[in-house]
């Protein structure tokens, strides 16, 4: 099967002025030290494969605080101690009124989108002839006309969003948890965030995508790798209440929440089940060493660089442990499926990328090279 996404590149998109990634395989593990965008990378993978898509830009704000709250952009600034909304998806945090240069998210490869682009407006409602309503740009430097609205254009379509009521109007509930894709495109393309699993209260939804289905198993499977004795999992309560996993396992006469068995079996489940949910898309794990032993992370990486393939998914995940690339490099090794680490530094102003194929992974943790 193809992997979906060969190159990336990301242009003015938060810590980015322009960054190109020429490489990526069936999984991708990105490192790097603190504040270098390897979440961003990530960010900018889940626009892309949503289409840009607005519940996607909202759950991003929404996890880095950045969330819009009805009030106009123009209200917000620094002197009062409050960030302009929107800003920080923008290179340089520019103020959507300041009419920053658009954001362009690009890839090679099978992606339902190839390019997404992000920029400010500004627009009014006219009435045509016809009696319908159509909303018309206004000049950029004409910050007396018009609402500031933020425009989204892929291929295939331009979409325009008034910034004011940009939450108002989603039709897509934003949950706390993983994210489930939305019917405004149907690649799925599921986010863990680096907590993903510490609630499985959130990830009902995701349980309800296979319940009853042979994946399943593969989620048992996963979970026997910290605690051989697990044999079922399962999720009970409904979508009106909190839901709860249990699992039943040896020496254990009933079933008992999942939460019991601490934080390194949550977090897997939580991966795991997001894994087998991304069938033909992405799944994108920040952090993926929270919570896990290095003594489970080797059979981890093997069973999502065989459930990637299997599933047809393709896979990015961030750390900076140096356990977490080691295991990967050496499934990596073990398996016919290309896994690529990226390595992003700053230099300067810009943030470079560095990609170690398999056989100089190998090099590079057999020499301990510094690659996080």
């Amino acid at each position: 099967m193809p992997i979906k996404i060969h190159s990336l590149k990301l242009e003015r998109f938060r810590a980015f002025r322009e960054l190109n990634i020429e490489d990526l395989g069936r999984v991708n593990l990105i490192t790097g030290r603190n504040n270098t965008g390897k979440s961003s990378v990530l960010e900018g993978v889940h626009i892309l494969a949503r289409n840009g898509a607005r519940d996607v830009i909202d759950s991003i704000l929404k996890y880095r605080e950045e969330c819009i709250d009805g009030s106009r952009e123009e209200d917000h600034s620094l002197a009062s101690g409050t960030l302009p909304r929107m800003s920080g998806l923008f290179h340089g945090f520019l103020r959507l009124s300041e009419n920053p240069e658009p954001i362009v998210i690009s890839a090679n490869g099978g992606t339902p989108a190839t390019t997404v682009a992000i920029r400010a407006g500004r627009f009014s409602e006219k009435r045509e002839s016809g009696g319908n309503y159509r909303l018309f740009e206004a000049h950029p430097r004409d910050e007396s006309d018009g609402a500031l609205c933020l425009v989204i254009q892929t291929k295939s379509e331009t979409r325009f969003h008034r910034i004011e009521r940009f939450r108002q109007d989603l039709r897509y509930p934003v949950s706390a948890g993983p994210s489930l894709p939305s019917d405004e495109n149907r690649t799925s393309c599921i986010f863990v965030s680096p907590y993903g699993g510490e609630r499985t209260a959130t990830l009902g939804g995701l349980w309800d995508g296979i319940a009853l289905s042979d994946s399943e198993r593969d989620v048992v499977e996963a979970l026997r790798i910290i605690d051989p004795r697990i044999s079922a999992v399962s999720m009970i309560g409904d979508t009106r209440r909190a839901r709860t996993a249990i699992v039943r396992a040896d020496c254990i006469p009933r079933p008992v929440p999942l939460r019991s068995f601490g934080d390194g079996l949550n977090r897997l489940f939580g991966i795991i089940l997001a894994l087998v949910n991304a069938r033909d898309g992405f799944l994108l794990v920040d952090e993926f060493e929270n919570g896990l032993h290095h003594t489970v992370q080797l059979d981890a990486w093997r069973i999502i660089f065989r459930l990637a393939r299997t599933l047809d998914v393709q896979v990015f995940a961030t750390s900076h442990s140096w356990d977490t690339i080691t295991a990967f490099q050496q499934t990596a090794a073990e398996t016919p499926e290309t896994g690529f680490l990226i390595r992003l530094a700053r230099k300067g102003a810009d943030i470079i990328p560095t990609v170690f194929a398999e056989d100089e992974l190998t090099i590079a943790t057999r020499d301990r090279i510094e690659v996080r």
